[in-house]
């Protein structure tokens, strides 16, 4: 068995660390997309129409690519927690959304955009945070 010298050791570690802050623009990408989506189908025209958004329903392409990236979202940002920088950034992230979901299960469809709005904005402000953390730490 070959043991691994400590400046071994610390390479696989930052280029895991490097890899996991490199997802960040992705997920801002992703985060900018649901907005987009939230819009479409809970925006101020279906609410003025009066539409129920469940009735549109998402095509099933976009609802996997969706799902499956929510999962991957959330794996990715426990990851971040152990990560030796940026934890803060997580907790807002977890935080936020865990706090958004429950006030989005309580109010009703009107409030519901405008959560999610306040929501996005607020995990779109912590993404960039770390993207430029991880800028920073690169130079």
């Amino acid at each position: 068995m070959i043991s691994l010298r400590p400046a071994q050791t610390c390479l696989r570690l930052a280029r895991v660390v490097t890899l996991l802050f490199l997802l960040a623009p992705l997920f801002l990408a992703f985060e900018l997309w649901q907005l987009v989506i939230a819009e479409r189908y809970v925006g101020i025209k279906q609410i003025e129409r009066g539409t129920d958004p469940r009735e549109l329903g998402l095509g099933e392409i976009t609802a996997a690519f969706w799902s499956l990236t929510l999962l991957a979202y959330w794996v990715w940002m426990v990851l971040m927690l152990f990560q030796p920088w940026g934890q803060l950034q997580v907790l807002m992230l977890l935080g936020v959304s865990g706090l958004g979901f429950m006030v989005r299960r309580g109010c009703g469809l009107k409030w519901v955009l405008v959560t999610l709005t306040f929501e996005g904005a607020i995990r779109i402000g912590m993404l960039l945070s770390l993207c430029v953390l991880a800028w920073r730490r690169l130079l």
